[in-house]
Parts: structure tokens; C-alpha cells; sequence
């Protein structure tokens, strides 16, 4: 045809797609849902025969890593406005994404996070106040990646889904030469901004290539910083695993239940050997991107009040209110259990002191670089030339 102008059927297909793209509602028949916005859970609550955590404890519990989540990152933020931390990452929004899959990950599983997955670390055994270390900055790290096979938070956009590819191609190589060992996957975490990176692209096309046993978790909260996420894809991300040859999934990433479920077939699938998995939590990124950022230059305050009914903790409440799972007591305990987590956590990030510089340097490897050395030695010469003379000059 000629032109650039399609067809009135055409052009009515493409507006259904983007609609559908951005809506991520119960209507969308490719959107897995078990638990509604109304707290309403799906009797058969399964996905493949994966079937999701409704019993009152495993409720309860996911309700009490999101909650107190959500309490570290209102603290976090607050610090720094005070000024006690140089950046803060929120999460607010995106609890059920980050705790659901989490919680699916086995101990021997490797996750490798952006620097928004302060759920995914609450479910590794990390502990919060490493978190706000890295934040105040007082370490190059903050803990040790091996003890809790989570790695560092990953700075450079999309770099994360390289490392989490390779790692998952040494997996493999690891069980061939012992084939005793428990068998692993890789997780990689980013966002739908870290999406339209080349190194996304180069990541998927090597775990495909490799069937290697990994799976992609990308979080669509919406926003790459102040672009939407309807301008960086014209079809829903998950569909972009058909490209590559391997499954993708779209989860409502409020319901904490299903991306759980998900998360646990998607897990498995990579760990018998079938290779990749791309899950697209559709979520929303309810605070701003960082604390330097304002979405309100951005972003529209009906934006916030359509998303703000499918807040992903008040849904699993009404839920446990109504089915009788939870009480005022519970509820009223685990308020009482953040407040005091908040308050230590203030003191701990008081107390912390920066490192000399000396240490510094010395910390950037795990052996002595000679670079390093070098530039240790000329700050050393530096400071040296402030030194007071024996006569106060």
C-alpha cells in the first residue's frame, strides 16, 4: 500500500493491542490473576499445576514481608530527606512483584537485582541495614553476594541480565561435572525501562541459544524514569519472548499469590532443563523513580488514582479480614513490629561511620591493584603537601 497511514481495521487492531498493553487488567485474557483488586482469591488457584500459597499461614507470611517492606522503604526515604542517606531507590507499589517471586526462589537459585529489589533481598536473609550501607555510603557493597546467593545491586541499566545469563551458563556446566548437585537457576530483575537495552536483547538471545536455566523477571511498573512503558513497546513486553523462542508470562504484579505461582512454574521449568522463561509482572511504580526525581512533571494524578484501588497490600488484607485468615490483633502486632524495625534501623544508619580513605582504596579489589596502588600514592602526596610546617606555616 501506499503511505504510511493504515487501514481503519488495522489501525483499530493496533489501538485494542496498546489498550490492552496498558490496561493489564482482569479483562485481559493473557493476564494471570488469582487474587482481584477486591480481595477475592480464585478457588483454583494454580498456574500448570503449580498451585499458589491460600492457606492462612502462607498468607500471612507474604502479607508480613510486604508489609514490613514497605515500612523499610517509607523509612529509607525519610532518611533521605534528612540527609542521612545520598540516595534513596522506593519500591512502594511493587511489594507483591518482589516479595511473590522471592519467595519462590530456592536456596541454591541465584538472583541478580537492579537497585529497586529490597523485597527480593528481605526474602534472601539480607539484612536491611546492608541495604541502607550501599545508600549511605559507607561500603562499595554492602554484603557478601555468596551467603545469600543475591548479588550486589547493579548500578549500569541491564548489565544484571548479562551476569545472571552467564552465571547460568556456568550452572550448567557445574552440574555436567558433578551431576550431584542440586540443580540451580538464575534470576535476572529489571525493569521495563532496562528493556528496550541492547543488553537485554544480547542476554536473551545467548540464554535461548544455550537454553541455559535462567529466568527473566521484569518488573513493568510503568515508568522508565518519565517514559512510558506504551512508548517503549507497541505489544506487552512478555510477548517479546516469542522472538527468542522461549515461554513468556504476564502476571498481575499486585497479586502476590500469582506471581508467587508463576514464579515457581517458571523456576521449574528452567530447572528441568527446558530453558528460559520471561515473566512480566505488570505493576506500578507508585513513588518516584528515585528520591532526585518528581514524577509529578511526568505523570498525572489520575494515573496514581487509577492504580491506587490495586495496591497490592490492600487487596491481600481485605482478603484476610474477609475470609477470617487475619485480625486486629494480627494486624496490630505487625504495625508494632515495623514501628520498632523503622526505629532501629534510624539508629543503626546514625551510627554508621564513613570509612578513611585509606580503606577506601584499599577495598575497591579483593587483592592490591597496582592502578589502585598508584592512585593511593598520589593522594597520599596530596595531602601531604596541606601539612603544616614545624613553624605553623
Amino acid at each position: 500500500m501506499s503511505g504510511s497511514r493504515l487501514p481503519a481495521a488495522e489501525f483499530e487492531s493496533e489501538e485494542m493491542v496498546r489498550a490492552q498493553q496498558r490496561s493489564g487488567s482482569a479483562d485481559d485474557p493473557d493476564l494471570v490473576q488469582f487474587l482481584d483488586a477486591d480481595g477475592v482469591l480464585k478457588n483454583d488457584a494454580d498456574y500448570r499445576g503449580h498451585f499458589a500459597a491460600t492457606g492462612a499461614d502462607e498468607l500471612r507470611a507474604l502479607y508480613r514481608d510486604m508489609y514490613l517492606i514497605r515500612r523499610f522503604d517509607q523509612e529509607a526515604t525519610a532518611l533521605q530527606r534528612q540527609g542521612q542517606l545520598a540516595l534513596w531507590v522506593p519500591l512502594t507499589g511493587q511489594e507483591a512483584a518482589q516479595i511473590g517471586s522471592g519467595r519462590a526462589l530456592e536456596p541454591q537459585d541465584y538472583a541478580f537485582p537492579t537497585y529497586r529489589e529490597h523485597g527480593v533481598a528481605l526474602t534472601r536473609g539480607v539484612r536491611l541495614r546492608e541495604i541502607l550501607r550501599l545508600f549511605r555510603g559507607v561500603t562499595n557493597g554492602g554484603w557478601d553476594p555468596r551467603e545469600r546467593n543475591f548479588h550486589l545491586y547493579t548500578l549500569v541499566l541491564a548489565a544484571q541480565a548479562l551476569h545472571a545469563v552467564g552465571y547460568a551458563m556456568g550452572i550448567q556446566r557445574d552440574q555436567l561435572a558433578d551431576p550431584g548437585l542440586p540443580p540451580a537457576v538464575s534470576v535476572a530483575y529489571f525493569g521495563d525501562g532496562a528493556s528496550s537495552e541492547g543488553d537485554i536483547h544480547e542476554a536473551m538471545v545467548f540464554a535461548a541459544s544455550f537454553d541455559a536455566p535462567v529466568v527473566f523477571f521484569c518488573q513493568n511498573n510503568q515508568w522508565a524514569i518519565s517514559v512510558p512503558s506504551t512508548v517503549q513497546a507497541r505489544v506487552p513486553l512478555a510477548r517479546r519472548a516469542e522472538g527468542y523462542g522461549f515461554p513468556g508470562i504476564r502476571v498481575d504484579g499486585n497479586d502476590v499469590v500469582a506471581v508467587e505461582a508463576v514464579t515457581r512454574w517458571a523456576l521449574d521449568h528452567a530447572r528441568s532443563g527446558k530453558g528460559p522463561v520471561l515473566i512480566e509482572a505488570f505493576t506500578y511504580r507508585m513513588s518516584a523513580h528515585t528520591t532526585a526525581d518528581d514524577p509529578t512533571k511526568y505523570r498525572l494524578a489520575r494515573d496514581d488514582a487509577d492504580w491506587h484501588p490495586k495496591d497490592p497490600l490492600a487487596r491481600l488484607e481485605k482478603h484476610l479480614r474477609s475470609s477470617g485468615k487475619a485480625d486486629d490483633v494480627f494486624f496490630a502486632q505487625l504495625s508494632a513490629e515495623s514501628g520498632a524495625m523503622a526505629s532501629d534501623l534510624r539508629r543503626d544508619v546514625q551510627a554508621m561511620a564513613a570509612p578513611g580513605m585509606e580503606e577506601r582504596f584499599n577495598t575497591v579489589y579483593a587483592e592490591p591493584h597496582p592502578l589502585v596502588q598508584e592512585e593511593l600514592q598520589a593522594w597520599r602526596d596530596y595531602e601531604a603537601g596541606f601539612a603544616v610546617d614545624g613553624d605553623g606555616r
